[in-house]
């Protein structure tokens, strides 16, 4: 019986990875088809991709009201996108980094975590919080937009929260993707009016069917695989009688941080260290304010007093400690990356060995 359960908690981790790999690629192609620019493209599906399995898991695990999923595969996630993958991706290869990335998306990534926890102080991540991390996101996603058209390289963490606060972001999105919106007619108005024979091989280049079909068999995996992997995991925390936040935070969270291990270490390998520690501190602004955005707005979450007092706080100095190494030298050194492993061994055995997380 354990056995088979063992085989459906495998398979949907497959699934879920596997679908989150195939479903940015159709994506992506489907964007590039249409003309979508890659910056949008990178900016969207690519930044977004690798905190698929984290929305997916968490937000089937809110449908099933468990709290504890949803918090520990959050605050497992973010560890282990610190501790465990980018101290391999430091092993491999010295990461390289820019002050950039500091000033503006580290310090954001900070803020995300020190916020998540004053709102968590009180047990709970009610529906209005859920909200307000949303309304972040939306900002930061078009904050990057803008930063990228207009003042590259000044957007600081500062103009950020000045962005946000102003409401700046919805006046952004109206003077886009309103007049977007008034081309996109104005070009169907166009092709309406062309000869059926043009109008035919317009249509027809490029083909984009086989894209939409990977996008949907990809999306359905994902969803049967986050389905398979939260039932599995309740009934481990069940049968061994752990706390979820624990099953959360252990085989959850590292389950669903496939995607960015991989991705960080192929861009280790090859010399791209922004990419592998933007990999790493995008998906986790994503997990804080899109994953617990939209749990929480599925079904307030509720909040055990061991997060609270250990592992969100480690989270806060995993954080920290990741922008005091980005900063020493603009790099992530092999020693750094050793430290960065070891602390995630230790919060592991600590989780497991203290019985810290049992009520």
């Amino acid at each position: 019986m354990v056995l088979i359960n063992v085989v459906l908690l495998v398979l949907g981790l497959v699934l879920l990875a596997k679908g989150s790999d195939f479903f940015v690629k159709s994506a992506a192609s489907v964007a590039q088809k249409l003309g979508v620019s890659e910056f949008v493209i990178g900016l969207t599906l690519v930044a977004l991709g690798t905190s698929i399995p984290e929305l997916a898991s968490s937000v089937i695990a809110a449908l099933e009201q468990q709290s504890g999923i949803v918090i520990g595969n959050v605050v497992g996630s973010n560890i282990a996108n610190i501790g465990l993958i980018v101290g391999l991706g430091a092993l491999i290869a010295r990461i390289k980094t820019k002050q950039e990335m500091l000033k503006r998306d580290g310090y954001i990534m900070l803020f995300a975590a020190l916020l998540f926890y004053v709102f968590i102080i009180n047990g709970t991540v009610s529906r209005s919080e859920a909200l307000i991390f949303l309304l972040l996101y939306i900002a930061y996603t078009v904050f990057l937009f803008e930063g990228k058209t207009k003042l590259e390289g000044k957007y600081e963490f500062k103009e950020f929260i000045r962005y946000f606060l102003g409401f700046k972001y919805i006046v952004t999105i109206r003077s886009i993707i309103i007049p977007r919106l008034k081309n996109k007619n104005k070009n169907k108005k166009k092709m309406n009016n062309k000869p059926e024979e043009i109008k035919a091989k317009e249509l027809s280049k490029p083909d984009i069917s086989r894209d939409f079909l990977v996008l949907i068999i990809s999306g359905f995996a994902i969803v049967v695989g986050a389905s398979y992997l939260v039932n599995e995991a309740i009934f481990f925390a069940d049968f061994f009688d752990i706390p979820k936040t624990v099953i959360g935070i252990s085989i959850v969270a590292l389950g669903t941080s496939l995607p960015e291990l991989g991705v960080t270490i192929s861009a280790a390998r090859q010399g791209y260290g922004n990419i592998a520690v933007g990999n790493v501190i995008g998906s986790n602004i994503a997990n804080i304010f899109l994953v617990v955005g939209v749990s929480a707005m599925i079904f307030p979450l509720s909040v055990i007093k061991p997060t609270i007092f250990y592992l969100a706080p480690f989270m806060i100095f995993m954080s920290i400690l990741l922008l005091i190494f980005i900063r020493s030298n603009w790099e992530i050194s092999r020693i750094k990356g050793i430290v960065f492993l070891t602390l995630y061994a230790l919060f592991l055995a600590v989780l497991f060995f203290n019985n810290l997380l049992i009520i």
